[in-house]
C-alpha cells in the first residue's frame, strides 16, 4: 500500500547490512559526487519514512548545521593554495578550506539522516534477533535502552500535563516556583523509572530469562526475496569496496583540490554507489506502483460489474 515502507519488511540481516554499508561509505567518502548521491538518497528515504516533518527537520536543523560547518572551518583552518582574501586576524581565507568545510557539513548531515532512517527501520526486536545469541547481554541492554527512551518521554509529558492541571506548571511563576515544580516532576519520574525497572526484572525472571536451554520466539523468516536483496547488497558492497581500494573514490582538499580522474571504471563505481543508496527508495516506489495498478484493476472490475 502506498506510504508504507517496503524495505522495513525485509529480513533484519538485509536491513542491517544496508545501513552498515551506507553509513560506513558516507563517513569515509569525501568525493563531492558521492556526498551528493548519499545526501540526496538519505533525504529522500527519510522523507518517505517520516513524512513531511522530515523535510522540516532537514531545513530547520541540518541545513543551518551544514552551512555553519562551511563557515566555521575557514576561520580556523587556513590550509590551501588558493587564497581568496585575508581575514581581519591576518590569516588567509582559502578556497580549499571552504570546500572542505562544506564537505564536512554535508557528510555530518548525511550521517544524521541515515541514522534517522536506521532508527525507523531497525527496531529493537530486529537488533535482538540479530545479536541476541552473539552478545545477549549487550543486545538486551541496547534494546531496553532504545525502548525506554520513548516511554520515558511519553511518561514525562503525561506527568507534566497532570502537574500543570493542579497548578504546578514549570513554564509560569517565579524562578523558585518553577524550579520547585521541576524538582517535583523529576522526583515522580525517578520513582516511575525505578518501579518500571523492578517490574521488568520480575517479568524477565518469571519468563525464565537466563535459564539454560531457553528458546526465543522469532517472526522473521529468510525468504527468496531476502536472498535476492542480500545478493544485491553484497554485490554493491564488494564493487564499491573494490573502487575504494583502487582509488576510484579518492578526493583530497589540501593543499589543492584533486580527485580520481573520470574514467569508465570510476563512473561505474559512482553509479553502483548511487544504486546502493537508492535501493530502499526503489523498492518502495515499485511497491507503490503495484498497489496503484492493483487498485486501478479493482476499480475497473467494479465498474464493469
Amino acid at each position: 500500500m502506498p506510504g508504507r515502507d517496503t524495505f522495513s519488511s525485509y529480513h533484519p540481516m538485509v536491513n542491517f547490512l544496508y545501513f552498515a554499508l551506507v553509513l560506513v561509505f558516507s563517513m569515509f567518502f569525501l568525493h563531492p559526487v558521492s556526498l551528493i548521491f548519499s545526501l540526496a538518497c538519505a533525504a529522500c528515504y527519510n522523507r518517505y519514512l517520516n513524512g513531511p516533518k522530515a523535510l522540516r527537520f532537514q531545513l530547520l536543523y541540518l541545513l543551518p548545521m551544514a552551512v555553519l560547518a562551511a563557515v566555521i572551518n575557514p576561520a580556523f583552518n587556513h590550509q590551501g593554495v588558493t587564497m581568496l582574501a585575508y581575514l581581519p586576524s591576518g590569516n588567509p581565507l582559502t578556497l580549499e578550506s571552504i570546500l572542505y568545510g562544506a564537505a564536512a557539513g554535508a557528510m555530518l548531515a548525511t550521517v544524521i539522516l541515515w541514522f534517522s532512517c536506521y532508527t525507523a527501520v531497525m527496531t529493537s526486536d530486529k537488533f535482538v534477533y540479530l545479536f541476541g545469541r552473539a552478545i545477549p547481554s549487550l543486545s538486551l541492554v541496547l534494546s531496553m535502552t532504545l525502548r525506554f527512551v520513548p516511554r520515558f518521554k511519553a511518561q514525562l509529558h503525561t506527568v507534566a500535563e497532570a502537574q500543570r492541571c493542579v497548578g504546578r506548571d514549570v513554564s509560569g511563576g517565579s524562578v523558585l516556583r518553577r524550579v520547585r515544580n521541576a524538582v517535583t516532576i523529576l522526583s515522580i519520574m525517578v520513582t516511575w523509572a525505578l518501579e518500571n525497572a523492578i517490574e521488568t526484572a520480575d517479568s524477565m525472571k518469571s519468563r525464565g530469562y537466563g535459564l539454560p536451554g531457553r528458546t526465543a520466539f522469532s517472526i522473521y523468516r529468510f525468504t527468496e526475496r531476502d536472498r535476492q536483496a542480500l545478493a544485491w547488497l553484497c554485490f554493491c558492497g564488494v564493487y564499491v569496496c573494490a573502487g575504494w581500494a583502487t582509488g576510484g573514490f579518492a578526493w583530497r582538499y589540501y593543499p589543492a583540490v584533486k580527485g580520481a580522474p573520470w574514467t569508465p571504471f570510476t563512473v561505474s563505481f559512482q553509479l553502483v554507489y548511487l544504486a546502493l543508496c537508492l535501493t530502499p527508495v526503489f523498492l518502495d516506489l515499485r511497491e507503490d506502483r503495484r498497489w496503484k495498478r492493483r487498485e486501478a484493476g479493482q476499480d475497473r472490475t467494479c465498474s464493469q460489474a
